[in-house]
């Protein structure tokens, strides 16, 4: 059943996400930490990167949470011959007007599923830059505006895997958040093998959401309050990450804005109307690590920048007061 009211109140926020994690559940099973990672940044105007060996299920959370949410996908298979213009969209010439007409490329939907991102060529990924931080397109000098919500889903193979392209640091900060779906639990691979084999588990998906009700629920999860020590929180982890010497590069500005973003959607889906430090650092290592380059004494120590964001969480004081309204 398609919701079409606007939830105003926290409670129908926690609602209506609720339904739209189980149903995403219902094919991703056994996946709750993963699900709620990805209704939380779609909550906050982010994107998320799916990072994981092959097999795993990237593309199908993706697919599900477009899906139960109602809202349009369009899939882009990146390959090394994939072209900017089969992203963002082309000019072509219109014979009989004399003139030119716009054909919007794939990246024109609400759920953008970006599959094997960093199998295609460098100057592709970048055609997505204007898209994920100004969600417009820009094509021979006319501007075309991306109708929300607008969230790329890109799916990422391991680096060291034959055929890829490292992400550029540019475009690994416009990604909000970096999960790995990570291999199921036996019951839940058996589970897999007794129903999925049977049939497609998106054809039994039906949508419990539509796009009006996810910009509403955009809209709720923006008016959690965030209090200052909070905000000096989130600024203290970041700036952390710029003085430690296991990183030649820290988080950028974006990244504690992201974080505070994510931490208010974070509590919204708990019923809290106030972001804790709890929020924050629950989110700090899928918001921050994906961004954060180690330096050549730490890869030689095999320190990785999730380790080292733990580092700074056990190290970094938490604000003592509690963070309400």
């Amino acid at each position: 059943m398609t919701t079409t009211s606007e939830p105003t109140t926290l409670e129908d926020l926690v609602r209506t996400t609720g339904a739209i994690r189980a149903a995403v559940e219902t094919v991703v099973e056994g996946k709750g930490d993963v699900v709620r990672l990805a209704v939380t940044v779609l909550l906050a105007e982010g994107h998320v990167l799916i990072e994981d060996v092959p097999g795993v299920g990237k593309t199908m959370l993706a697919k599900a949470l477009a899906r139960a949410t109602g809202c349009s996908v369009r899939r882009i298979q990146f390959t090394p011959d994939l072209l900017p213009s089969d992203v963002t969209g082309v000019s072509v010439y219109h014979q009989e007007r004399q003139d030119f007409e716009f054909k919007p490329g794939a990246v024109f939907a609400n759920v953008v599923v970006g599959d094997e991102i960093n199998r295609a060529s460098p100057k592709t990924q970048s055609a997505l830059l204007e898209c994920m931080e100004e969600r417009q397109v820009t094509v021979d000098g006319t501007t075309y505006l991306l109708q929300p919500p607008f969230i790329v889903m890109a799916t990422q193979n391991p680096v060291e895997m034959e055929g890829t392209y490292p992400l550029p640091e540019a475009q690994r900060d416009r990604f909000m958040a970096r999960l790995s779906m990570g291999y199921p639990s036996a019951a839940a691979e058996m589970d897999m093998l007794e129903h999925h084999a049977r049939r497609e588990p998106l054809d039994d998906l039906r949508p419990v959401s539509d796009p009006q009700a996810v910009r509403a629920l955009i809209a709720t999860a923006k008016t959690v309050y965030a209090a200052d020590a909070v905000k000096e929180y989130v600024v203290a982890l970041v700036r952390a990450t710029r003085s430690s010497t296991d990183l030649r590069l820290g988080a950028s500005p974006r990244a504690a804005l992201h974080l505070l973003r994510a931490g208010k959607a974070h509590a919204a889906m708990d019923a809290r109307d106030h972001v804790l430090p709890d929020d924050i650092q629950a989110l700090a290592l899928p918001v921050l690590a994906h961004r954060l380059l180690p330096s050549g004494d730490a890869q030689v120590a095999r320190r990785s920048p999730e380790d080292v964001v733990s580092t700074l969480l056990a190290h970094v004081p938490v604000p003592r007061a509690r963070a309400s309204a």
